[in-house]
């Protein structure tokens, strides 16, 4: 038999350590969170698509076939006159997953809010990334030479072009901009795969003169590279944040619509 006081007892522990539970949780590593897949859902704004477009195209720099994403504003037609953010996909991701990460939706949604339109127009990266590899895929070169022609084809102006990238993307984003300075009028960086002793940190001085923002998660295991980064650049960055969360589109889709507004403001 369970007296009643003991009864009593061992309910109001339960509802401390439940108290206690709740407490600690928000307190709970972000790591213990995501391996228990318990973390939040990547956000989408609610606006509509405008014109989006997923086209196949040879590319000589590529030596083969790369997908082109484009994606106009709602309200905005084809787009035609309207300057470029071009995207550079991390490792985990091609052109053709655009959509679903509902870029088209967070570039409406910018617009709305009050940023100048413009279009997002992203390839597939090659072997090594967004470097060359040696064997024939010079993505570098790609975006340089080729990509320009075909967005001024469709009727964008490309000669008004910020990037884009996140991951694999954002550190291709730095090493293509360390060879053409002047290429893009500004860079957002999320959580670019950088880390100590990287090659990029070479160049680095060649990024003076153009805009940077920085977004990275304090629970992010490349952190600590998106810091140096931070620190050698030339010229501090003009937006530099570190936020709650790790290596994840919730992370980034979090700070998507800032970075698009910021971008925009460059155009």
């Amino acid at each position: 038999m369970i007296s009643r006081r003991a009864l009593l007892t061992g309910t109001a522990g339960v509802a401390g350590v439940g108290a206690l539970t709740v407490a600690g949780w928000e307190l709970a590593p972000f790591r213990l969170k995501e391996r228990l897949g318990l973390t939040a859902e990547a956000y989408i704004p609610d606006a509509p698509e405008g014109r989006i477009r997923l086209e196949t195209l040879r590319s000589t720099a590529m030596g083969g076939e790369v997908d082109l994403f484009t994606a106009v504003p709602a309200g905005h037609g084809d787009g035609a006159g309207l300057p470029v953010v071009v995207v550079l996909h991390g490792a985990s991701a091609r052109a053709v997953d655009f959509q679903k990460f509902g870029f088209g939706r967070f570039l409406t949604a910018a617009v709305q809010r009050g940023a100048p339109p413009f279009i997002l127009a992203g390839t597939d990266d090659g072997p090594a990334g967004w470097i060359p590899d040696g064997t024939g895929h010079d993505p570098q070169a790609m975006l340089l030479t080729e990509l320009p022609k075909w967005l001024s084809a469709r009727g964008f102006d490309a000669d008004k072009r910020a990037l884009w990238g996140w991951s694999r993307g954002g550190y291709g984003a730095v090493r293509l901009a360390e060879q053409a300075p002047d290429w893009a009028r500004a860079a957002a960086l999320f959580s670019p795969a950088i880390r100590a002793g990287d090659e990029a940190f070479d160049q680095v001085n060649a990024l003076a003169d153009l805009p940077i923002g920085l977004w990275c998660g304090t629970d992010d295991p490349l952190i600590g590279g998106v810091r140096q980064l931070a620190a050698a650049l030339p010229t501090r960055p003009e937006v530099l944040t570190y936020a709650p969360g790790g290596h994840t589109r919730a992370l980034w889709n979090a700070h998507t619509l800032n970075a698009f507004s910021w971008l925009a403001g460059k155009l």
